[in-house]
């Protein structure tokens, strides 16, 4: 069987026989024309044609005024919250630079926060990437660029030396290099159900999935909710416990324009999961603020019962806009971009969340999903020692098998090759563009965007 392949940048039409995995992998190596495998390594802040903190300003739009400011309060924190927050920064610079033509579904922004551990449909806990707002059909290697800065900048934050740093990417690479070569040679469908072993020998790994293990249903329930009172007296109803402006309970209009939202939603689940859902029946509806990159988008919670107080859901439905790719690259995905994100999800994530879907609110997409469903992130303190290498390893694997479920393994692996070529021009590329993200959060801290605080701090450095 042939399928034709198009390069994002010259447009030629190359015939590849899918099930001849020799061709494919000399696809992978013909790319090396295109973009030599040492020249990732290549950062000039003078190839901008933008001002960073002009695209940050950009990118709010839309959102909820009174809380752009807490989004650059975030983001001023340090130059990772900065990064966190600066996906559109990014993707423009990436832009500028030549790319491999080597495309996969990616998850637009993998940094060390954005992995996690969750409860799969089978009730068992699984650590994987979690976070797909930007997801897009785009060049493998940005992916590996923006995990591999973030690993220097959280390690900095933590204190880590820099050659400590330099040694997590190149492991991450390594890693990377090592599972795609693994399931170029694996059977498409064992590579389809690989799982990630080793998890519990993994430190911040490990203290993930404890944490998962105690986030259940009934501790969230606990966390996120009050009783209701009247008049003093409790009403046998538990609605959600306001924090303003992290938490905030709806007005019945707009939790009724909310809770119309989950017939569009329903329609898109699998129908035995559909089947589920229509038990549950909803208690109160929220909004939250989350992140530090989402903040300002749309964020609502509802709280749902099923057989009684002791079986609560919360779903969280989240407002989507464009990946910040799009502009930048030719997309032939879902038009709704609440779809765009589940189906990224369901492409790279081994195991989903059984309620993710998507829905519409007036105007606006929204992605859905459960809240806190035995769900726990790394805490930068969990990466001190030999946390970071440790986990940076960890992180090539799934991102691996993420690339691997959505691409092609073989071309992947052909491009990549057995040396150390690829990882250390990788390792040069995550070091300049952290001092590159060090100077946009200073000119975040210079700007009239800085917190007060922040911008006195900035001037007496």
């Amino acid at each position: 069987m042939s399928h034709p392949t198009r390069t994002m940048q010259t447009g030629q039409i190359k015939m590849i026989d899918l099930s001849n995995s020799q061709e494919r992998r000399a696809v992978g190596q013909s790319r090396r024309k295109q973009l030599r495998r040492q020249d990732h390594c290549h950062w000039q802040p003078q190839q901008r044609r933008h001002n960073p903190i002009a695209l940050l300003e950009d990118s709010m739009r839309g959102r909820v005024p009174s809380l752009i400011t807490l989004k650059y309060e975030r983001m001023a924190a340090s130059p990772f919250g900065f990064f966190r927050g600066a996906v559109p920064i990014m993707a423009a610079d990436l832009s500028l630079l030549p790319h491999t033509g080597i495309v996969n579904q990616i998850c637009g922004d993998a940094h060390v926060r954005n992995l996690g551990a969750f409860a799969a449909p089978d009730g068992r806990l699984v650590f994987d990437i979690n976070d797909f707002d930007e997801t897009i059909r785009g060049p493998f290697e940005w992916d590996l660029k923006r995990l591999a800065t973030s690993l220097v900048l959280a390690g900095r934050e933590i204190g880590i030396k820099s050659a400590e740093c330099e040694e997590a990417v190149y492991s991450f690479i390594a890693r990377y290099r090592k599972y795609v070569e693994m399931f170029a040679k694996m059977p498409v469908l064992e590579m389809a159900r690989y799982q990630v072993h080793r998890l519990q020998r993994i430190t911040p790994v490990s203290t993930a999935l404890l944490k998962a293990e105690r986030s259940t249903p009934m501790h969230t329930l606990e966390q996120l909710t009050v009783p209701e009172t009247n008049r003093g007296v409790e009403t046998g109803k538990r609605i959600f416990k306001e924090d303003k402006p992290l938490l905030t309970r709806l007005s019945s209009a707009q939790a009724r324009a909310v809770l119309a939202s989950l017939n569009e939603y329903k329609k898109n689940l699998l129908p035995e999961r559909q089947h589920f859902f229509v038990q549950y029946r909803p208690i109160d509806v929220g909004f939250k603020v989350v992140g530090t990159g989402s903040v300002g988008l749309r964020d609502y919670l509802v709280y749902f019962e099923g057989n009684g107080r002791g079986d609560p859901l919360f779903l969280q439905i989240k407002e989507e806009p464009a990946s910040a790719y799009a502009k930048y690259i030719e997309y032939h995905g879902p038009h709704h971009q609440g779809e765009r994100v589940a189906d990224g999800q369901r492409a790279m994530q081994f195991l989903s969340d059984p309620f993710l879907g998507w829905t519409t609110i007036g105007h606006r997409q929204y992605l859905v999903r459960q809240l806190n469903d035995h769900k726990a992130s790394i805490e930068m303190e969990d990466l001190k020692g030999p946390g970071l290498a440790e986990y940076a390893e960890m992180c090539g694997e799934l991102l691996a098998r993420g690339h691997s479920r959505s691409g092609d393994a073989c071309i992947l692996a052909g491009y990549i090759g057995s040396g150390r070529r690829f990882a250390e021009a990788i390792m040069k590329f995550a070091d300049v563009y952290a001092d590159q993200t060090e100077r946009d959060w200073q000119a975040l801290l210079k700007s009239r965007h800085a917190p007060k605080k922040a911008a006195a701090n900035s001037q007496i450095k």
